[in-house]
């Protein structure tokens, strides 16, 4: 297995699943109200739904990969803009604890929930192609498919990792919990992603100038 690009996936985990959102704060209501495995299975639903998202990406990506280097460029101009607009939006999101369902006590019902919520959001897959076809030369090679896998590996293990994490800290914290926990998160997810964005932008201006 490739541990370089298992370790890009676990980043590419952890960055996609943090930012707030209607998930997030399912996940966070069900650890607060029933403790931390509830919480950790509403977040294994969103990997699940991740998992699907990566997988299609990483293959994807692994079978152009012809295309995306011949057009990577524009495609890392495209995506870098992407996670920009990704970035500012999570930045300046508000989320909310109270208000809407958390699904009830059923301990699986959280992960259908979830799943759901993941799997039918555009922004999802928009946002895993966007990072997968900015990738460039750290991206699998063609035909690679082992180094796809190892990607989408290290993607579940990244988002598995925060959403044990964040159910962990929510159930020992629960009775401290509030809308200003959210907030500052998503400020957290929201730079980490304008820094990635960055990054993609400056090797291209790089590439461009020498």
């Amino acid at each position: 297995m490739n541990i370089e690009l298992f370790i890009t996936g676990m980043i590419i985990g952890l960055v996609t699943s943090a930012p707030i959102g209607p998930v997030n704060v399912l996940a966070i209501r069900r650890a607060v109200h029933y403790g931390f495995l509830p919480g950790l299975i509403a977040g294994f639903g969103a990997v699940l739904a991740d998992g699907v998202f990566a997988t299609a990406a990483a293959f994807g990506v692994t079978a152009i990969s012809e295309f995306v280097e011949r057009h990577e460029f524009y495609i890392q101009t495209i995506g870098g803009c992407l996670l920009i607009i990704f970035g500012i939006v999570v930045f300046r999101s508000h989320p909310h604890l109270k208000g809407g369902s958390d699904g009830g006590p059923t301990i699986w019902r959280g992960m259908i929930v979830s799943f759901a919520m993941t799997v039918t959001n555009p922004g999802a897959i928009l946002g895993f192609i966007a990072i997968f076809g900015s990738l460039g030369e750290h991206a699998p090679e063609k035909g690679d498919y082992v180094g796809a896998l190892a990607l989408v590996l290290g993607v579940l293990t990244g988002a598995l990792l925060w959403w044990a994490c964040l159910s962990a800290l929510v159930s020992k914290l629960r009775n401290r919990m509030n809308d200003n926990w959210l907030s500052t998160i998503n400020h957290g997810a929201g730079i980490i992603l304008l820094l990635f964005a960055a990054l993609i932008l400056g090797k291209v201006a790089s590439d461009l100038i020498f």
